[in-house]
């Protein structure tokens, strides 16, 4: 009878780490960060950081291609019907981790990367759906690919709710008429060519990256606000996963803040019923996430949830 009650409470255990719910995790309304027209509201784990994570290890996209641990190329030759896939050849023994949103720059137009995705270690060719993110540019030459961040939460949302080319492609050109980025080729990077710019969002990120320092290792995630408004939110299952993120997720949520933002104005009350629909349970976070963002799982375990914008 023990060893049956035991081994009941261990798959209780395992089921419950498996949540990015209440059961796991708590939001630190304390601890907010608020700068200029961006407030994040660190989501923690409860007993530590760690959280369940696969065996052999996990890497962010971004630190895979700096440490040459994945190529990225073209699926095939220069044919349009080639445009939605890229190739990516793993060169290590861990994971690699890609999100929804991330975008690759080269090839032969930048891409967005369609749905989170883990690479498992292969000596084989594995293929990724992408999105165009740069309209006016496709290249007999191929550029080599490098990482170029998380898309801001617009374009994300865009690309969540309808995965179509032409919309994203809409969003993209709007965001470059209304910040009057100056463009060759319709890309949604353009504006990091631009000087004002860039200086504005180096301004945000360096006063959110020394926040969010890593020695703190029970965040897993944020809740974000700007103006009266959540523009959404990103919780991952570990610290580790999250660190690995965090730098590129904070140029996607500063970059909506500057964009679209405005200073905050939002009281915790409204966050507070917000997250509560995301994190009460998994039958409310299916539900939520459903018509508000996304849940990524691997053999069972939740790995990302995300949500996107939402009026106030």
């Amino acid at each position: 009878m023990r060893i049956i009650f035991t081994l009941l409470l261990l798959s209780g255990l395992l089921q419950a780490t498996a949540q990015l719910t209440y059961a796991t995790l708590s939001v630190d309304y304390d601890s907010a960060v608020v700068f200029k027209n961006l407030k994040l509201i660190p989501i923690r784990r409860k007993g530590g950081g760690g959280g369940p994570m696969m065996a052999g290890g996990i890497v962010s996209l971004n630190q895979a291609l700096s440490q040459g641990l994945v190529t990225v190329t073209e699926r095939g030759t220069t044919s349009f019907d080639n445009v939605h896939w890229l190739r990516f050849n793993t060169h290590t023994d861990k994971s690699i981790y890609i999100a929804g949103g991330e975008i690759v720059a080269g090839g032969r137009q930048d891409r967005m990367v369609v749905q989170d995705t883990i690479l498992a270690p292969s000596s084989k060719d594995q293929y990724v759906p992408v999105m165009c993110v740069e309209e006016e540019r496709w290249s007999e030459k191929e550029k080599k690919f490098a990482y170029g961040g998380f898309a801001n939460q617009h374009l994300r949302k865009v690309l969540d709710s309808s995965r179509n080319q032409v919309l994203i492609w809409k969003e993209v050109s709007n965001q470059l008429d209304s910040g009057r980025f100056k463009n060759n080729s319709l890309a949604y990077l353009s504006r990091t060519q631009d000087k004002k710019y860039v200086m504005a969002g180096d301004e945000y990120f360096r006063y959110f990256r020394e926040k969010f320092r890593e020695k703190d290792s029970t965040i897993v995630g944020f809740v974000a606000v700007s103006g009266g408004k959540i523009i959404g939110s990103d919780v991952f299952a570990g610290r580790d996963l999250f660190y690995q993120q965090l730098d590129p997720l904070l140029r996607g949520y500063i970059d909506e803040a500057i964009l679209f933002g405005a200073p905050v104005t939002l009281p915790d009350p409204p966050v507070k019923r917000y997250m509560d629909k995301l994190l009460k349970d998994e039958p409310s976070q299916e539900q939520f996430v459903k018509k508000n963002g996304k849940i990524f799982r691997q053999n069972g375990q939740v790995i990302h949830v995300n949500t996107f914008l939402k009026e106030s």
